[in-house]
C-alpha cells in the first residue's frame, strides 16, 4: 500500500508532467512544488521543478520535443 503523502505526490507529479509536456511551465512548476510539499524528498519533482524554472526564464523553441538539454556542467 502506498502512503498517503506519496500518493498525493504522485498525483501532483502526473499533473506537472502533463503541463510540462504542453510547455505550460508555470502550471507544471506549481504542481511539482505541491508534490514536494506532500513528499519533500521526491527527487523527480525536484528535478522537474528546476527544469521548469529554467524554461520559464529561457523558453524552448516552438518545436521543442520535450527532451531536456543540459547547458552547463
Amino acid at each position: 500500500m502506498i502512503a498517503e503523502d506519496k500518493k498525493k505526490a504522485l498525483e501532483f507529479f502526473a499533473e506537472g508532467r502533463k503541463h510540462y509536456k504542453l510547455m505550460k511551465f508555470q502550471e507544471a512548476r506549481e504542481a511539482f512544488a505541491h508534490a514536494l510539499e506532500a513528499c519533500p524528498k521526491d527527487g523527480p519533482s525536484k528535478v522537474y521543478l528546476e527544469r521548469c524554472d529554467d524554461y520559464i526564464k529561457n523558453p524552448p523553441s516552438e518545436d521543442w520535443d520535450g527532451v531536456w538539454v543540459m547547458r552547463a556542467k
